[in-house]
């Protein structure tokens, strides 16, 4: 009976493990893409003339 606990609780560090990781990748990259977004909006701001 001891041993589907530990077999359960190692599956769920490791599940807990890889989520971490791809949450903290999503958010690097929107980070990354929202940093870029907002520079090319004010890039462009220059050449506009109304």
């Amino acid at each position: 009976m001891n041993e589907k606990a530990y077999k359960a609780m190692n599956f769920a560090g490791i599940s807990g493990i890889v989520v971490g990781i791809i949450v903290a990748l999503v958010g690097v990259t929107a980070g990354v893409i929202t940093i870029v977004g907002g520079a090319r909006l004010l890039k462009e701001k220059r050449g506009l003339t109304f």
